[in-house]
């Protein structure tokens, strides 16, 4: 589903991708986890179009989207949890996910009350709610919704766009445990369906969740592979599991 070959990225003297390439099959969850500054959310934007890559390529469903930009890569199914980077607060939970549903389908904003009413965007909104975990607070006012429920709002409003794969950067951060407990059900069920990269630094949700894991330090890989691969490693755990478990013992 997506291939990364030899993404190069500097911002000075800086290497933020330094020849980063792994794979992703079709329907797997592949975490990518590594200590602050490692070059994880450079990543993510050169998979979203938002930064241009100095050197290597992006393939994703067998198209080369290197230099496409983000809309080009959402059409082809390829979406960002929080491409929709502002929450319409005095709406309700099934309103903003209407109008996702009506911006993906191309129906004028001009008709935005339409959206509020309208069966047609409606009811595939009630639809992405249940996907999202949020079915139970699709009336309730988007200011009142705690931040766990926020992040699953905008996982919801990607999912509007009907992915093939989604890219989840952080999405745990700022969550206590029963928040992230939910999000992590929520995306055991999204995994039956879509193909999904995930860059998290809970490492309780990591290892429950991925299939593989690849770890990056200082914009390299070094190591890709199954999370009990992942566990074992030395180098890993020199560089990065060693260090969460110590601020978590």
């Amino acid at each position: 589903m997506l291939q990364i070959v030899d993404l190069s990225r500097r911002f000075g003297g800086i290497v933020a991708s330094d020849r980063i390439s792994f794979a992703i099959p079709e329907g797997e969850l592949h975490a990518v986890i590594g200590p602050n500054g490692a070059g994880k959310t450079t990543l993510i934007g050169q998979l979203t179009g938002e930064i241009v890559p100095d050197a290597g390529r992006v393939l994703f469903a067998g198209h080369d989207i290197t230099g496409l930009r983000v809309y080009r890569r959402s059409a082809l199914g390829l979406a960002r949890s929080f491409q929709i980077t502002s929450l319409f607060r005095d709406f309700t939970t099934l309103d903003n996910v209407a109008l996702a549903v009506q911006a993906h389908a191309g129906h004028s904003f001009r008709l935005w009350r339409d959206a509020r009413h309208d069966p047609r965007l409606r009811d595939p909104a009630r639809d992405v709610l249940r996907r999202a975990g949020l079915a139970d607070r699709a009336e309730v006012m988007v200011s009142e919704l705690s931040h766990g429920e926020q992040r699953q709002l905008e996982i919801a409003m990607a999912l509007a766009t009907r992915p093939r794969m989604l890219l989840l950067d952080e999405p745990m951060a700022g969550m206590g445990p029963e928040e992230s407990a939910r999000m992590v059900a929520t995306l055991r069920e999204l995994k039956r369906e879509l193909t999904i990269l995930l860059v998290e630094h809970d490492m309780e949700a990591v290892f429950a969740l991925a299939d593989r894991i690849t770890v990056l330090v200082y914009g390299r890989v070094i190591a890709s592979g199954l999370p009990e691969e992942i566990r074992a490693d030395p180098e890993v755990r020199k560089a990065y599991l060693g260090e969460q478990e110590a601020a978590h013992g």
